[in-house]
């Protein structure tokens, strides 16, 4: 709940807040809101370091100068220039963008990386900055607090977690079962997102950007949603939907795409738009580090590798890993079942038994001693008395991994009959628990970005030397812009994968 309130920009303070009457600064209406433009900055300054801290900020200077500079060349010509507006690069794989109340906006390395110019990066931002100008996230506020902060409920897995007394793992199990008014807060309405589309083309000419781009970006993450869904197609899977993070969040479709192409159309001959940028955009795409980061955990296929840690683990098979900044989650196919994989801090207890005492605090239960790759582990099975005071069935296992650090591996389920079948594969998950080997750290490599000049061989050819191991040729197609159709001459410069 918290992670869908700081989404938004909101807290349950301002949801509870009186209305006041303010003046939209694109429409020059009058509306009523729960935030006025002082609570507007005040929640997005609040929030800001909860979301650098969720997703943490890439640690690239160079990327967070050029896009901070975008961004604020944007930010000028909108119709809130007089905002302290902050853009940040966000340091994960997700393919997202989204901005808070008060002029915060974020972009992930993730949608950078298939972004093929500067004007395509604008084109993202401008749509963002459009959503600010216009005040949605205020209007979104204001129309949460009529539907009632009971619509925002807690994830499944998030509760059971609670009720163990160990937070901070309900983002990764968030990913792990759906909340009950995700689809709800997580989308604006199809209003907002058509003046979000036309304000962002009207920031783009203002600085003489040709607003096509907007439909170029559109066209680029409607590639990964059919690229999505034919990997799983061939793997027997029903497509996840919603495509992409950016798409999930901002519903796109055909009449969607028409309306931004008619108004692109209206603006000025492409003749006289400035150079998109792309070789400057590539130039700085050079390097930047593609997937996971080293800091969170690599994942390889089914394994698992936390280089700083030290640690490694192996999903059983079929079961998907989700790595969030607090914890992981690995989730069966069916996504009824899940473990969920969290450090232990140290003020919990130096051993197993009083991490349990402290942490869980168990009103029953009994301990068995296990070893996993000669690490020592304790698995507990009992009751606790969750906020109701119900009794609740709790089982986990504390394993000590390298440097003497606890680690719980957290059992989940839709329901006991979900957990007992996928109680073999639970287990199976935790005793692959282990200190690195070398032939894991070689395989934990980090990847990146580079710009080479496409060879006669194409993206073929490229494939062949990539590190990517699932239908490499396509996904190198995806990351340039021409999956599904389009071709790139012989010598022109691609990004790769390294």
């Amino acid at each position: 709940m918290r992670r869908l309130l700081i989404a938004l920009g909101i807290t349950t303070s301002v949801l509870l807040a009186g209305c006041a009457t303010v003046e939209n600064p694109v429409t020059g209406k009058s509306e009523h809101t729960v935030m006025d433009e002082k609570s507007e900055m005040a929640e997005g300054a609040k929030a800001h370091p909860q979301i650098l801290a969720e997703f943490g900020e890439y640690k690239n200077p160079q990327v967070q100068a050029y896009v901070n500079e975008v961004g604020q060349r944007l930010a000028k010509v909108s119709h809130r220039p007089d905002l302290d507006w902050h853009f940040t690069v966000l340091d994960t794989p997700d393919v997202n963008a989204f901005a808070l109340p008060g002029g915060y906006v974020y972009v992930t390395r993730g949608i950078m990386a298939y972004m093929d110019s500067e004007a395509d990066l604008a084109g993202v931002i401008g749509h963002e900055i459009g959503h600010v100008s216009a005040r949605h996230g205020s209007q979104r506020a204001t129309r949460q607090q009529t539907a009632g902060i009971g619509v925002i409920a807690a994830t499944l897995l998030g509760v059971v977690l609670e009720s163990q007394g160990l937070p901070g793992a309900a983002s990764a199990a968030s990913q792990a079962s759906q909340g009950l008014a995700a689809g709800y807060v997580a989308k604006y309405s199809r209003g907002q997102e058509s003046q979000a589309d036309k304000l962002g083309a009207e920031y783009l000419t203002r600085l003489n950007y040709d607003p096509h781009n907007m439909v170029d970006v559109i066209k680029v993450l409607e590639s990964q949603e059919r690229f999505a869904a034919d990997q799983a197609k061939a793997e027997g899977r029903t497509p996840k939907a919603g495509g992409s993070d950016w798409l999930a969040s901002h519903p796109s479709n055909e009449q969607r795409l028409s309306e931004i192409t008619q108004i692109a159309n209206q603006y000025k001959a492409p003749a006289s738009y400035v150079d998109e940028g792309r070789d400057r955009y590539l130039q700085v795409m050079d390097g930047v580090a593609f997937g996971e980061s080293a800091e969170q955990g690599v994942t390889r296929g089914r394994n698992f590798y936390h280089e700083p840690l030290g640690i490694a683990l192996t999903a059983p098979a079929g079961w998907k890993i989700q790595n969030s900044a607090n914890a992981l989650a690995m989730v069966n196919g069916e996504g009824n079942a899940a473990v969920i994989v969290k450090s232990v801090p140290p003020k919990a207890g130096s051993t197993h038994e009083e991490i349990i005492r402290n942490a869980v605090k168990p009103v029953s239960g009994k301990l068995e001693k296990r070893s996993f790759n000669g690490l020592p582990a304790t698995h507990f099975s009992g009751t606790v008395q969750n906020q109701n005071g119900q009794s609740q069935a709790v089982e986990l296992t504390l394993v000590t991994g390298p440097s003497n650090t606890n680690y719980a591996f957290i059992y989940g389920a839709k329901d006991q009959q979900s957990l007992q079948r996928a109680y073999p594969q639970i287990q199976q998950a935790e005793s692959s628990f282990r200190a690195m080997t070398a032939a894991d750290h070689d395989a934990a490599r980090t990847w990146k970005l580079k710009t080479v000049p496409l060879p006669s061989g194409g993206f073929a050819e490229l494939a062949r030397q990539s590190p990517l191991t699932t239908n490499a040729e396509q996904q190198l197609r995806l990351l340039n812009g021409v999956y599904g159709g389009g071709e790139v001459k012989p010598g022109q410069m691609v990004k790769v994968v390294a």
